[in-house]
Formats: structure tokens, C-alpha cells, sequence
């Protein structure tokens, strides 16, 4: 397959690209790297990979372009189309024992020629014309269940996160910037049950312990694993460079950048 002559296209309805994942999607690396992590480990995608990011779930992931090209394929698995068709196909899902935020998809010939096929179906823009767009996403979600028939369980799971273990949730994930109601939706509580509990284990308020937490990340990675600020303050769920800075002053009475200088 010629993946220099595919453009970077996206099926399906717009979803934020925030750390919480809302709905199911697909995406194949044309070129570039991407880097994902999902509060556990890193995963790494180079060209001519593939993944499943599944929803209701946490994960940030860089792109990184090479020689200032990165192209890819995402398709959207949303909640309305996946319940249609399971209407039409109602298959027996078990519930699949897999915590992983991405879900890896074997190398397959039948993949790489879907991906090829949709450059015949693009626009000038690189963009599948409205015509064709439902078509391919049925037909991609067809390859990925003959590939993967494990994924069904998760694929057709229409149903809410059941409660979990709030500690333990939120000592993997603390990382990650999200609302409230989002982690209070993944713990499968309502947000004033989340609250008195996460009250009741940490002994604080949700947006006040979780920038504590990761103001402690910060000092560690800086006096003693000797990193840069540049490199930690996004990763730790900081939105900018000034709020962690200032947070970071207020906490410990010094600039980051004083901690650990650039030399």
C-alpha cells in the first residue's frame, strides 16, 4: 500500500478532543508518531498501525509529525450508530475482561486496503464525501468484529461505568484533567456521591487535592528525576504554563524553572 498518496480524513459526527473519551473510535497512522497513555503504561503508534480508543474511558495522546508531516485516519464508533446496528445485527456481546483505554488491531491486509480505498471516495479537501461516509464506517466496523470478536462485549456495551473503587481510580488517573462530572461518571456515582466519598477517603475537595497531588508529582520530577518544566506541567494536567507556575510558587515558595534551572 502507497500511504503517501492517502490524506488524513475523519468519519463520522465531531467529538471533543478532550482526555475523556466520549465515544468509541478508530485510527490508523498514515505518518508521523502518535504517543498514548492511559494512566497505566505508553503506547506507541508508527505508520501503517491501527487502534481502538474506547469510550467512557481516560487517555491523552501526543502527535508527533516527522519531517513536519503527520496524517491520519479516525473513525467515529458513536453510541447512535453502534446501536443501530446492533439492532439490525444483535449479536451475544460477553462483558470482555479488558481495562486498557486502547485496544490493539492485529496487522491485516484487510485493514490496509480499507484504508487505501478511501482515498478514491475523498474530496479535494481530503474529506470522504457524505455519500460514502456511513457506508465505510459500516463497512470498517464489520472488519474490525471479524478481526477482533472479543470487542464486541465492549463495542455494543450501551450501559453506564458501574462503581468502582474510587481510590484506587483516582491514584491511576490523577493525571488527567477532567471535570468533576467526569470522574464521577467513570466511577460510576453521581456527582454529589462522589464528592462525599472522594471527601471521605482524601480528607479534601476533588479540585484541591487533585492539584496538590500533582503539584508533589511536579517537585519530584523536577529536584530528583531532573526533568523540565516544559516537558511535565501538560502531562500533569495543567492547562498552561503560568497556572502551573503560579500554583507551583504558591505551594512551594520557588519557581519551577529555579528548581531545576536549564543549564
Amino acid at each position: 500500500m502507497n500511504l503517501k498518496e492517502i490524506k488524513s480524513c475523519y468519519l463520522g459526527p465531531e467529538v471533543s478532543p478532550e482526555e475523556f473519551i466520549a465515544e468509541h473510535f478508530f485510527l490508523y497512522l498514515i505518518r508521523g508518531k502518535m504517543v498514548g497513555y492511559d494512566g497505566d503504561k505508553q503506547y506507541t503508534l508508527s505508520p501503517g498501525e491501527c487502534i481502538l480508543v474506547r469510550k467512557n474511558h481516560l487517555a491523552r495522546y501526543n502527535k508527533q509529525k516527522v519531517n513536519d508531516v503527520f496524517e491520519k485516519v479516525v473513525v467515529i464508533f458513536d453510541e447512535a450508530f453502534l446501536l443501530e446496528q446492533f439492532k439490525m445485527n444483535p449479536l451475544i456481546t460477553p462483558a470482555a475482561n479488558i481495562q486498557s483505554s486502547f485496544l490493539p488491531i492485529d496487522k491485516s491486509a484487510i485493514v490496509d486496503h480499507y484504508i487505501e480505498s478511501l482515498s478514491d471516495g475523498q474530496d479535494h479537501d481530503g474529506q470522504i464525501k457524505p455519500q460514502n461516509a456511513e457506508t465505510k464506517r459500516v463497512e470498517l466496523l464489520q472488519i474490525l468484529l471479524n478481526l477482533h470478536p472479543e470487542y464486541a462485549g465492549i463495542l455494543f456495551d450501551f450501559g453506564k461505568p458501574g462503581k468502582i473503587d474510587l481510590k484506587a481510580f483516582i491514584q491511576k488517573n490523577y493525571k488527567f484533567n477532567v471535570s468533576t462530572e467526569r470522574l464521577a461518571l467513570l466511577t460510576g456515582r453521581s456527582i454529589s456521591a462522589f464528592k462525599r466519598d472522594f471527601k471521605i477517603i482524601f480528607r479534601d475537595t476533588p479540585s484541591r487535592w487533585l492539584v496538590q497531588r500533582r503539584l508533589e508529582e511536579a517537585y519530584y520530577l523536577l529536584k530528583y528525576k531532573k526533568m523540565q518544566v516544559i516537558d511535565i506541567y501538560l502531562d500533569l494536567g495543567f492547562e498552561d504554563l503560568s497556572h502551573f507556575s503560579y500554583a507551583f510558587k504558591k505551594k512551594f515558595g520557588i519557581s519551577p524553572s529555579h528548581l531545576n534551572p536549564v543549564i
